[in-house]
């Protein structure tokens, strides 16, 4: 019976010790990722004329009738924002649209349309399933060489370490306005993908979908469907 207990208890200390493995590795990986690119993340009255390609806006949930999830609505407010700084005049709206009756992109793109941005200088990637395959597909697809990267804030310190690794020139703008329902969630799950990603920027695995390119700096109607 005590060798039975023994043993129990050793399983149970080993169990422990796996898991502050496990934990330590995750809050390295983590601070290792938002250290790296800590230079890179800019506040809008920070935020330089560089010139940059084009702003990548990074998609995120669309409601029932063609609107805007709230964080949705403040990404596309600040990259509107810094579209009249005159930061660029593209914008790339990169989201999920991988099924006929659910459409990130061109509600992105509406919404932007509709407050005085030309058409044609609203790109559309409508194969950005993921952080990882927006920004390989910028990069590939959209010849996108420089960068203007918005989100909110715990995803921004991922969409750039991915954009670092992946060769890309790429600045963030934080587009947090608000508090977010279930934020608490999104936390936990982004320090797992910033493990997954750093992994991913490894392997560099290629996007579910390429194709041909479409310059940034041509006409953003082409990506119209």
């Amino acid at each position: 019976m005590e060798i039975t207990k023994n043993k129990v208890m050793m399983m149970l200390f080993i169990l422990m010790c796996a898991a502050l493995v496990v934990l330590l590795f995750l809050l390295i990986m983590n601070i290792h990722i938002k250290a790296s690119i800590k230079d890179r993340m800019l506040s809008p009255d920070q935020i330089p004329i560089i010139d940059a390609d084009c702003i990548l806006v990074l998609g995120a949930g669309v409601w029932n009738g063609g609107r805007p999830s709230p964080m949705l609505e403040d990404r596309l407010v600040r990259a509107i924002e810094l579209y009249n700084m005159g930061v660029s005049n593209r914008l790339l709206m990169s989201g999920d649209h991988g099924r006929k009756d659910y459409d990130e992109v061109n509600v992105m793109k509406r919404f932007a349309v509709d407050r005085g941005i030309p058409s044609s200088h609203v790109f559309m990637d409508h194969a950005g399933f993921s952080t990882y395959e927006s920004i390989y597909r910028a990069r590939d697809v959209f010849k996108v060489k420089k960068a203007i990267i918005v989100t909110q804030e715990y995803h921004l310190y991922r969409a750039l370490y991915i954009a670092k690794k992946l060769g890309l020139e790429a600045y963030g703008v934080a587009a947090d306005r608000r508090e977010y329902y279930g934020q608490a969630s999104r936390e936990l799950r982004e320090v797992l993908a910033r493990v997954k990603d750093f992994f991913s920027t490894i392997i560099k695995p290629r996007p579910t979908y390429l194709g041909e390119p479409i310059p940034i700096d041509g006409d953003g109607d082409l990506t119209n469907d």
